[in-house]
């Protein structure tokens, strides 16, 4: 099948998916961690091969960590479908209820998108939050995994789409694009496809942008950046520190620049850089941080880079307010946070920090779906317009205008006849 006939084939199954009930589409999620559950061994065993190949192609070492899809992994994705059946149903939820006139109610309702178009790279858990972030949501999805991953995504997608179709969701609703060519097919097909989520590299995301006339959402680079400010305390900050860079170093939201206040830089980053070599980070920094530290030198590069490895650069700076502007100059927007035991200075950060995510006093890690209690997600936006930061139910929701009357029209309020009342109603949509 050409991704054309895919593409309108998700089209078809949408209006059906749109107007299923909350319960069909739980029974369907709780189908899929079953299947998962009852097929493990295929599935880890798929994963193997992918790893297998891809080592021996010599895929980057951040990427084969985001490859691997071993039982812990499995677990946390059947945990994340289960966490997101207990979710409230997010479809027909009234917004916004306004009276015009005496039997003239308007409702603004949530509705899904449609028909979603998700291009990522190595990760099959990520295929896994996708898919059923978009079924709950009641959004038909278009995959298009790395082919390093193509053994692993074609198994999940396959007892995911088995589990729900048997559990009743329309068939069509996911389909899995295997080929390149088929990307550049994808985005051309604005009439079927309603969105685009990529997740990939910075010139990746901005490729996809730049070729396409289909609304995109995502994020192109993860800087992520930790402020130490110079009341910071240093037992809290060093174990967020330590965290924040290698928890899990290739991803997005991981601690890619450590900024110093110089107050307290000749004291704290000799601890600093101790713990952090212990978990074989390599450091680099600025002329006063290697006044300090015997470090390689950071380059204007450095402040804009995304290791996703064990690297980080540190920059000493003299104030909060020069710290902010670093952030706002050199990072991507994604997630940045303060150490600092001063709420007036926390405070500050958060107001001129321009990113979808700001913290104070913990680690860049925590800004994910999971975490932040959205069962799962389809990617962090650093957009400003419609969806921002981690992109759970709510990001892949759109809504419309219901308007209830009886008879009315507007000639009948242009010459004075009727007027608008504009009250609020205290209910909901009844249709």
């Amino acid at each position: 099948m050409t991704i054309q006939n895919r593409a309108k084939a998700s089209k078809t199954a949408s209006i059906q998916l749109a107007a299923l009930d909350a319960e069909t589409k739980n029974k369907a999620l709780e189908a899929i961690a079953l299947k998962f559950e009852a097929r493990k061994a295929e599935i880890i065993a798929a994963n193997r091969e992918d790893c297998a190949r891809s080592e021996a192609e010599k895929l980057d070492a951040p990427l084969l960590k985001r490859l691997r899809f071993e039982d812990e992994k499995l677990s946390e994705v059947i945990e994340g479908i289960r966490s997101l059946i207990k979710l409230p149903e997010p479809v027909g939820q009234t917004r916004l209820a306004t009276q015009l006139d005496n039997g003239l109610d308007l409702y603004r309702v949530t509705c899904p998108i449609g028909v979603i178009g998700v291009i990522f790279e190595s990760r099959p858990d990520a295929l896994v939050q996708i898919s059923s972030l978009c079924l709950k949501s009641g959004n038909c999805v278009l995959l298009k995994g790395g082919s390093e991953a193509a053994s692993t995504n074609r198994i999940l997608a396959e007892i995911i789409s088995e589990a729900t179709v048997a559990a009743g969701i329309p068939d069509g609703w996911i389909q899995l694009i295997e080929t390149r060519a088929d990307v550049n097919e994808m985005l051309k097909l604005s009439d079927d496809i309603d969105l685009l989520i990529p997740r990939g590299s910075n010139d990746f995301v901005k490729y996809i942008m730049d070729n396409s006339s289909i609304p995109v959402l995502g994020h192109a680079d993860g800087v992520c950046h930790i402020y130490l400010h110079e009341d910071a305390d240093a037992a809290k900050a060093l174990p967020i520190l330590v965290d924040a860079k290698t928890q899990y170093v290739a991803a997005c939201n991981t601690m890619e620049t450590l900024l110093v206040h110089e107050s307290v830089a000749a004291q704290q980053l000799p601890e600093i850089k101790a713990a952090l070599e212990a978990k074989n980070v390599e450091l680099v920094g600025c002329a006063k941080t290697r006044e300090v530290l015997q470090i390689g030198e950071a380059t204007e590069k450095d402040w804009r880079t995304e290791y996703v490895d064990y690297k980080l650069s540190i920059k000493v700076v003299s104030s909060l307010e020069e710290a902010i502007v670093h952030i706002n100059t050199y990072g991507s927007g994604h997630t940045d946070a303060i150490l600092t035991e001063d709420e007036a200075a926390a405070k500050t950060f958060m107001a001129l920090v321009d990113s979808a995510n700001v913290f104070w006093n913990c680690s860049t890690r925590f800004s994910d779906g999971f975490r932040y209690g959205f069962g799962a997600e389809v990617g962090i936006s650093t957009s400003k317009i419609h969806a921002r930061g981690p992109v759970g139910l709510d990001g892949l929701m759109i809504y419309k205008y219901k308007l209830i009357g009886h008879g009315q029209t507007v000639g009948e309020f242009s010459s004075g006849k009727l007027s608008y009342t504009h009250a609020p109603l205290d209910r909901d949509c009844p249709l």
